[in-house]
């Protein structure tokens, strides 16, 4: 599959693809490890969460920042 058949998928189709490849990605025995940069940053979102300085906003307003 390439870019081109993916932008001309419908969004669900787009969807059920994205699901079907985290399904696979889930059972693969490779051993994939995550970038050290998302331990980073998951620890410094917990930090502030621990801290009280995080700052969360709701779906509606993320759906709204996204349509900017």
């Amino acid at each position: 599959m390439n870019l081109t058949e993916i932008k001309n998928m419908s969004p669900e189709e787009r969807l059920r693809t994205m699901e079907s490849l985290w399904d696979v990605m889930l059972q693969d025995e490779t051993g994939i490890e995550p970038p050290d940069w998302h331990e980073e940053i998951l620890s410094e979102r917990k930090r502030k969460i621990e801290n009280g300085t995080a700052k969360f906003i709701s779906i509606d307003t993320l759906k709204k920042r996204q349509r900017l």
